[in-house]
């Protein structure tokens, strides 16, 4: 008998993460090896649990799903990853398949979409929620009919990163510290971000951050 996917899963709601463990660990072929509580224990989780599939919430403290998963795919491309959320968004939706995600999965249908789910990502296949099928053939038509490509991001991964530790109300200092950089270059970052956005203060800055999914209203 071969042995189960070794499973990571990642949720900032405790309550959350039991009941997704529930319904995984009923599976003989599934096992959730480590849960993490935000993007950034999750990445950290991922080095000493080595699990084979990671599944990321999109909202969540310090690094979001969709971060965490960016930096998942550099340190270990063959890992697979899916996304569980609460959030019917095409936004987050392909920002998800951006970062090589196998699925997005709606919370609302955990019990009778997550472990097929899993199956599709272990078998390389996607697996996409009916909605997000229509969402990609008309961005696909539209994007073909107006020849156009995807468009860039407005501010890099490490000035996103600073936007949502800032709208979390993190200071400079702090900031500094959970990245690893210096305060002048956390000062740089913030105020190119504001540039960038056109925004004019931390309000502003979380307004978006909240606009953008980063950070939970």
């Amino acid at each position: 008998m071969n042995r189960p996917t070794r499973i990571l899963l990642a949720d900032d709601h405790a309550l959350v993460r039991r009941g997704v463990r529930l319904i995984l660990d009923n599976e003989p072929d599934l096992e959730v090896v480590a849960e993490a509580a935000d993007g950034a224990e999750a990445v950290q989780l991922a080095r000493a649990a080595e699990p084979e599939l990671v599944i990321l919430d999109v909202a969540m403290p310090r690094l979001t799903g969709l971060q965490a998963a960016r930096e998942l795919s550099r340190s270990a491309p063959d890992l697979k990853l899916l996304f569980l959320t609460m959030y019917d968004n095409e936004q987050y939706f392909f920002e998800a398949l951006r970062v090589g995600a196998a699925g997005y999965v709606l919370k609302s249908a955990a019990d009778t979409d997550l472990v097929e789910a899993c199956h599709a990502a272990m078998r390389d296949e996607p697996f996409l929620y009916p909605r997000t099928v229509t969402a990609l053939v008309r961005d696909y038509l539209e994007r073909a009919r107006a020849g156009t490509a995807i468009p860039a991001r407005v501010v890099t991964e490490r000035e996103e990163e600073v936007l949502k530790l800032v709208a979390e109300g993190h200071s400079t200092r702090e900031i500094a510290d959970l990245l690893y950089i210096s305060v002048k270059t956390v000062e740089r970052h913030r105020s190119n971000i504001l540039q960038k956005l056109g925004l004019r203060d931390r309000q502003e800055l979380t307004r978006y951050a909240i606009r953008a999914g980063l950070i939970e209203p």
